[in-house]
């Protein structure tokens, strides 16, 4: 399981380590009792005497249960950037490459909490996450893929990148909540983001072949 350790990209000192371990044991006991027995039948009470910690703790590090929610997303984000930026490095892929790695990433960071991702992403939504934030990091990552195809002019430049990293974002998101609701899942989530991916390129409309002109 993720913890903000994770992020870390300098050494702490004595009191920052301890400070950081207690940080993540609410965080990570947190996450498990949600995962148990879901987000709004979790109390503080529980998630501190699970860390083995006072109440008051709690507090010097979150505001609120709420924060823990946005926590997870943000660690998301992080992660899902740091992924999408080295992919991108890679300039001799193509469009269509790097939105399936994207969409493999995401398939990959949900399917490996099967139990977690469908209580923190009904808290998320329910705290208004999704309307709150300007600019949600998938739309951003998509946005990013598709202005870096303009660059290399495998993608329309008339093409928004922002809108069309929208519709991407709302693709995958529909997505997601059908596969939360499904705990018996016939088909893997990375299939079908690849399915719904390759809708959104090609589209749903057939055309006719034109007869050959001699």
């Amino acid at each position: 399981m993720t913890t903000e350790a994770d992020t870390a990209t300098r050494p702490l000192g004595r009191r920052e380590r301890s400070r950081q371990r207690v940080h993540d044991s609410l965080y990570t006991s947190a996450l498990e009792l949600f995962a148990e027995q879901g987000y709004e039948h979790t109390t503080i009470d529980q998630i501190t005497e699970r860390a083995d910690v006072a109440r008051g703790t709690f507090f010097n590090h979150f505001q609120r249960k709420e924060d823990l929610v946005t926590t997870w997303a943000k660690l998301r984000q992080e992660k899902l950037e740091a992924y999408m930026e080295s992919s991108l490095s890679h300039t001799e892929d193509g469009t269509t490459v790097q939105l399936e790695r994207c969409m493999l990433a995401l398939a990959e960071f949900n399917e490996a909490e099967r139990s977690l991702t469908p209580v923190m992403l009904t808290a998320w939504v329910k705290s208004g996450q999704p309307l709150q934030e300007e600019q949600e990091y998938a739309n951003h990552v998509f946005a990013q893929v598709i202005s870096a195809g303009q660059a290399r002019g495998d993608v329309a430049c008339d093409i928004d990148p922002l809108k069309a990293g929208s519709m991407l974002r709302d693709a995958y998101l529909g997505l997601l909540y059908r596969w939360c609701q499904s705990p018996e899942v016939e088909v893997p989530l990375h299939i079908e983001l690849r399915a719904l991916l390759r809708i959104v390129l090609t589209g749903i409309l057939s055309y006719p072949s034109r007869p050959a002109t001699g």
